[in-house]
């Protein structure tokens, strides 16, 4: 190898090596060594496009395809040397693919910058996680349709405020975070497909004077090909909807998160954890902590930030590539591995789980019947502030008196409003007030099947593609 082609991959237009101390702060290798697959995905395409379109031999394509792939199962077997002097993954495998097939690696780059070389990586690795993250989250959504048949007829109170607010099905409860699991489904394919662009001929930011075809390249990676070469190296659009899906789906495990917390601490107790999914204390030999819940509601906040970050690194950029842009993949790397960390546990802690039935369904009861009588009078042509008044006076009673709605006599129903005399009494129950709704969607027990329906029809969809 000549001196000449030693060194960085910029090194010609300078009379000295990088400082050490700049060298470390403008190194990427540290931590974008995990492209390197996807670098080389690339690169083979745009190898074999180079010998398509004759701007290098067939046989020295064919011979770069082969370098490509010894590099490739150097780093999937962990047999890769990576050092800091390479600056990048770019530079690490060019490096190395030169020392396995020579100086026809020297070629490689013909017609290819790092800038649409890395954007095409960082294209490849969202596409992927998006792809990965969906199927992680398609099983937390089985896990919880079985859960939720499994215990068709547990009741529990819903809330507003924390405070206890009407009975519903537990399978509807579950079924809630179903439906906001769908929606961010929806978000990590429009995530695949805003990454599903291959930047590749857009070269620096002007494309290339070489006949490259980046309709080939695009073709071959099952991309779509680039429609302005200064937007393909500038745009981390596609970074962000996938940040933005983490960071919303992570609102949502949060949410979830925070509700077992609350359901298996003494003052709720209405589910136990596996053991296999709690931990305890270094003094208090009694306690049983739901961590995995507890982090699953911490990461959120990373999530979120790492969102802010990237929107923070792009908003004044103007367009070509700036370095900023190498701050766009930790973030993106952090939020992949931490929904991907929860996901990876959540299912089983949901299958693996016990539930109290006596106690979410005596919890149910009491002041939570309160609607009830409201909605009742309403259906007898009282008008509804008439009946919450009335109603709201009767609980007042019942506290004074220290009994519940369910134990109030038929005297002092009638004695709140005349029309509740002819009350069917198990108005006045959990199962009552569940069988009594009526709306689509709501949580009675035709509703949730019909849920449960849908829910498993979209499982199926997605079992077929």
């Amino acid at each position: 190898m000549s001196e000449s082609n030693t060194g960085p991959l910029w090194g010609g237009r300078f009379s000295s090596s990088p400082a050490e101390a700049f060298e470390r702060l403008n190194a990427s290798i540290p931590f974008d060594v995990r492209l390197a697959p996807y670098d080389i995905e690339g690169s083979v395409a745009h190898a074999r496009m180079l010998g398509e379109t004759k701007i290098v031999s067939r046989e020295e394509s064919e011979e770069l395809v082969r370098g490509l792939r010894a590099v490739l199962e150097e780093v999937e077997s962990g047999r890769f040397s990576w050092t800091l002097e390479d600056e990048d993954v770019h530079t690490a495998v060019e490096r190395r693919l030169r020392e396995i097939v020579g100086d026809v690696a020297l070629k490689l780059h013909t017609g290819r910058s790092r800038n649409d070389q890395v954007a095409l990586d960082l294209h490849l690795f969202v596409r992927d996680a998006a792809e990965n993250i969906r199927d992680a989250l398609l099983e937390t959504m089985r896990a919880l349709v079985e859960v939720a048949e499994r215990h068709r007829d547990l009741i529990l109170p819903g809330y507003t405020h924390l405070q206890r607010a009407q009975p519903i099905l537990l399978s509807h409860h579950l079924l809630a975070h179903f439906w906001a699991f769908e929606r961010d489904l929806e978000r990590l394919d429009a995530a695949r497909e805003a990454a599903n662009v291959s930047p590749l001929g857009a070269a620096a930011l002007a494309g290339t004077p070489h006949p490259v075809d980046p309709a080939l390249t695009a073709e071959a990676l099952g991309m779509r090909s680039l429609a302005n070469s200064l937007d393909a190296v500038s745009e981390r659009d596609f970074a962000l909807d996938l940040l933005y899906a983490c960071a919303v789906l992570g609102v949502h495990l949060s949410r979830l998160g925070e509700e077992w917390v609350l359901w298996t601490s003494s003052e709720f107790g209405f589910a136990t954890l596996d053991d296999a999914y709690s931990s305890g204390s270094s003094i208090m030999p009694q306690k049983k902590n739901p961590d995995a819940y507890e982090l699953m509601r911490g990461k959120a906040g990373r999530l979120v930030g790492n969102l802010n970050a990237l929107f923070v690194t792009l908003k004044s950029l103007p367009l070509g590539y700036s370095k900023d842009l190498q701050e766009d993949k930790e973030p993106l790397f952090d939020s992949v591995d931490s929904v991907l960390g929860v996901l990876a546990v959540l299912p089983e802690m949901l299958r693996t789980a016990s539930f109290d039935g006596y106690r979410m369904q005596d919890a149910a009861g009491g002041f939570a019947l309160a609607t009830e009588l409201a909605d009742y009078l309403a259906a007898r042509g009282v008008p509804f502030r008439e009946a919450h008044r009335a109603v709201g006076q009767l609980v007042r009673r019942c506290e004074e008196e220290g009994i519940s709605l369910e134990d109030v006599s038929d005297e002092e129903l009638t004695a709140a409003h005349p029309a509740l005399a002819d009350l069917p009494r198990d108005l006045l129950t959990p199962e009552g007030s569940v069988a009594n709704k009526k709306s689509s969607g709501s949580t009675s027990r035709e509703s949730v099947e019909e849920q449960l329906r849908r829910a498993q029809k979209l499982l199926d969809s997605f079992e077929k593609t």
